[in-house]
């Protein structure tokens, strides 16, 4: 019966005469304008507000709802909160992009890598752009469609002796080749103290940030302990962004990634053709009956081994099947997520966390294993072996 009646009130409330009825476009609405960004009549149990009045008590934002999630998490210092909150505010607004972009078509331009951008691509890009502009504690930014070191310091240049000030490198939209099926796709940042990005290493990052775009929306964010106060330890925790995109809410308050698990995501699966120890690797797994998880996305595929708690993710390279990943966008930031959940890393061909490979070139490409320590020592074993 209380099914019944909720589903009577919002159909008395759908039907109403209003100006606006959400998920039907007026003349003259602006483009970024979709199915739940507010402009619809109501339902009390699922409104598109912004905020919570908590009972009329107290008003409660979005990012109110991460600081205070990264406070309790030990995270002190503000300019650090101010940057973290600002990705979860790209990736807000890139849920929205996602939900109602339908023309996946190219955008006839291509990166400074020479890779063709989608129309999907640089809207992704300028969200972030805009997002971290506006977070006012960024000095440089360089992302997988602007492959080169921006400047994005703050225009009120009256605070510039305060601080520290911070570095990002990102993908906007990893997994743009899958988002045609309507696959999961996510985005990755990497944060690093000071001002540049070359010749850093992925240990040197002050927290990353993956977003997740599927059924839900999620953040998952690893602090490395020295990022943390009172000696706490690293940790990698995911929050969730619910309410109609109002509020951030913590899903999972620790993931950690258990020594061993028989889940396998194999990229790069061409390179088995003239990769003979890689192609033995796999037959192992198979032979050893092993899960297959893979999309073909690095978000959704290493995202699967948080929410399993384990499993081994790996994109091997050969001479007719060159690496992909990229060390700045991708790689590092993945890697410190992986490392503060308990897993390990490494190089494809060098038995050397991807943490310590320094940005030599902002489009340095390379292969990796991540996962659960024991299979990534497997993969060790069979890649390193003589």
């Amino acid at each position: 019966q209380k099914v019944e009646f909720h589903a009577l009130q919002c159909k008395n409330i759908m039907s109403a005469r209003v100006p606006r009825i959400s998920g039907r476009r007026e003349s003259g609405e602006p483009p970024e304008h979709g199915i739940n960004d507010g402009s619809g009549p109501t339902c009390h149990a699922h409104g598109y507000s912004k905020v919570d009045s908590g009972n009329g008590e107290k008003i409660v934002t979005r990012d109110e709802t991460l600081t205070e999630i990264l406070i309790s998490k030990g995270v002190q210092e503000v300019n650090l909160i101010s940057a973290i909150v600002s990705l979860g505010e790209a990736t807000a607004h890139i849920a929205v992009i996602l939900q109602n972009y339908v023309d996946h078509s190219y955008a006839g331009t291509q990166n400074s890598s020479g890779d063709d951008q989608l129309h999907l691509d640089i809207d992704c890009d300028n969200a972030v752009f805009r997002a971290i502009r506006d977070a006012g504690v960024f000095l440089v930014a360089a992302s997988e469609e602007t492959p080169e070191e921006t400047d994005v310091s703050p225009t009120n240049n009256n605070n510039k002796e305060e601080g520290p000030w911070y570095s990002i490198g990102f993908d906007p939209l990893d997994g743009s080749s899958i988002i045609d099926a309507n696959f999961s796709v996510g985005s990755i940042f990497g944060i690093w103290p000071g001002k540049g990005l070359l010749g850093r290493t992925g240990r040197e990052q002050a927290a990353s940030v993956v977003s997740l775009y599927g059924p839900r929306t999620t953040l998952i964010i690893a602090l490395p302990s020295g990022t943390r106060g009172d000696g706490q330890s690293d940790i990698t925790f995911e929050v969730t962004l619910v309410k109609d995109r109002s509020h951030w809410e913590v899903s999972r308050g620790e993931v950690v990634l258990k020594p061993t698990k028989k889940v396998f995501a194999p990229g790069n699966l061409r390179a088995t053709n003239d990769n003979p120890k890689y192609d033995a690797l796999v037959k192992h797994w198979i032979q050893e009956r092993y899960t297959l998880r893979y999309t073909g996305g690095m978000v959704p595929d290493v995202y699967h081994m948080f929410a399993k708690s384990g499993g081994v993710f790996s994109n091997v390279s050969s001479e007719k099947a060159r690496a992909k990943l990229r060390l700045l966008y991708e790689v590092a930031a993945m890697g410190l997520l992986v490392e503060c959940a308990g897993g390990a890393t490494t190089h494809e061909f060098e038995d050397k966390s991807v943490l310590d490979v320094a940005v030599d070139d902002l489009d340095r490409r390379l292969g990796v294993c991540f996962g659960s320590k024991d299979e990534v020592q497997t993969y060790k074993q069979f890649m390193f072996s003589n």
